[in-house]
């Protein structure tokens, strides 16, 4: 049975996308035959064992921690974790190794799998550059991203083979001058055994958060800037003139939030506006349950335009109607009249209308629900798409094993 070693930043039993991607790819690859297990470097930060199980799931951690200036920091932590990787593989002697970004995964895993002779594949996600501009704590350009940038461009380089999520990052590591010959495509997905069963509606939780008889429009994720939820809290006011019965119901937190929130206070529209703040992952799909729309309004930026996110594929998945922004990462997962619809970004008034003429059309909205679960079964669905990381697998690895 093929050994595989993912090198992650963290994973379960902390919640993101990252790790619920990650529990995806894992439990699918165990499910198709293949040994899997997980080392986390020094950045998950939740407590327990060096070695534990987390759904099913085997993890082992990287120890200690790191002090020092900016770069120096990083440096040693690289070689923290490349230490520990080493000390697993002499233990377990995985067939591949598989890192996934950030470059410092990449980095480490790279050392051990140039010493001992192992296949690497380096999977990225999102350019941690970009996400750290989006996110507020990075500027773009600045040393730091150009350092970052030029150190992930080291890891491409010498991989292997190197997966990216979706066409956006494929083509901006083409036009640095990577061989497209060497990179994969691994999109966003959905696993429909958890997704793919709608829970109805619940109507006591509908009357404790005054929701009203709707329609309900939804956001459901982390509140960061480039999510453009104050462009979504700025259209209310216009939805409303058309849809008085209309109400927002905001469900997560984030850096924004404190902002969001006064934003919301003072709106002509704030009676509508309903936040929820961060709720169990277990629950999460009753609050899908309640809403009748949900809505991406993300804003355009590097960022936006070159990564898809995986929250729409989600509410596809839950047959629920999607509304979002024009933004090239959007475009990769829906397209516009048919499985989803999109208008302006960075535009409160072109969302008013595109959810207006959405919650008009009620005759198209079984179609629409059809195409877009349909379009995520047949592409997002993980039990079909983790054969492509076989494939990939395969070509490394040497006949023997």
């Amino acid at each position: 049975m093929t050994r595989v070693l993912h090198v992650l930043d963290h994973s379960l039993p902390m919640h993101s996308g990252y790790t619920f991607r990650t529990r995806a790819i894992l439990k699918a690859q165990a499910a198709a035959g293949l040994e899997v297990r997980g080392i986390t470097g020094l950045r998950h930060t939740a407590a327990g064992p060096v070695s534990e199980t987390v759904e099913g799931l085997d993890f082992v951690r990287t120890e200690g921690g790191i002090n020092g200036p900016p770069v120096l920091r990083e440096w040693l932590e690289v070689g923290r974790f490349a230490k520990a990787i080493d000390r697993l593989c002499d233990d377990w002697r995985p067939d591949l190794i598989h890192a996934h970004s950030p470059a410092i995964c990449g980095l480490a895993a790279l050392r051990v799998a140039r010493r001992r002779g192992i296949p690497l594949v380096y999977e990225i996600r999102a350019f941690w550059e970009d996400a750290a501009v989006g996110n507020g704590t990075g500027t773009q350009g600045s040393l730091k991203y150009r350092l970052i940038r030029a150190l992930e461009n080291h890891v491409v380089a010498k991989a292997d083979a190197v997966v990216t999520i979706c066409e956006g990052l494929r083509s901006d590591l083409i036009t640095r001058g990577v061989n497209p010959a060497k990179l994969l495509i691994m999109p966003n997905g959905v696993d429909l055994g958890l997704f793919g069963n709608p829970v109805p509606r619940d109507p006591s939780l509908t009357a404790e958060l005054g929701l009203g008889d709707g329609p309900v429009i939804g956001f459901i994720g982390s509140f960061y800037d480039y999510e453009g939820i104050d462009d979504l809290i700025a259209a209310m006011p216009l939805l409303i003139a058309q849809l008085p019965a209309a109400r927002l119901l905001l469900v997560g937190g984030g850096p924004m939030e404190t902002a969001l929130r006064e934003q919301a206070e003072a709106s002509p529209a704030k009676a509508a506006i309903h936040f929820v703040g961060r709720v169990a992952h277990s629950e999460v799909e009753r609050y899908y349950a309640l809403v009748d729309v949900m809505a991406y309004p993300r804003k355009r930026s590097r960022l936006t335009d070159l990564v898809t996110p995986l929250k729409p594929l989600e509410a596809m998945a839950q047959r629920q109607l999607v509304a979002a922004s024009d933004v090239g990462g959007h475009r990769e997962l829906m397209a516009d009249g048919v499985t989803g619809t999109l208008f302006r970004p960075d535009d409160p008034a072109a969302c008013a209308k595109a959810l207006a003429d959405l919650l008009g059309a009620p005759q198209a909205w079984e179609a629409r629900r059809a195409a877009a679960l349909i379009h995520v079964a047949e592409r997002h669905d993980w039990a079909r798409n983790i054969h492509r990381y076989q494939d990939v697998y395969q070509r490394l690895l040497p006949v023997s094993v």
